[in-house]
């Protein structure tokens, strides 16, 4: 299966809007300061990786696709 020009584009839109959620996420988190045990934060770090989780999905989709295409 080789990615189209199209589905790349998709691709590296989503990549930019969660890279764009990751950058905000972490900018609200340097200008609160918050305990690192509170409930509010534990679900900060759980919605920030599976941001992290979904680019690198991505990105490695691309790669193989880029690889075998």
């Amino acid at each position: 299966m080789e990615l189209d020009l199209d589905e790349s584009s998709l691709a590296i839109g989503r990549i930019e809007r969660a890279l764009s959620r990751i950058e905000k996420a972490l900018a609200d988190r340097e200008s609160r300061p918050a305990p690192a045990t509170a409930p509010s934060e534990t679900a900060s770090q759980s919605a920030l990786k599976a941001e992290v989780a979904a680019v690198i999905g991505e990105l490695d989709r691309l790669i193989n696709e880029a690889k075998h295409g």
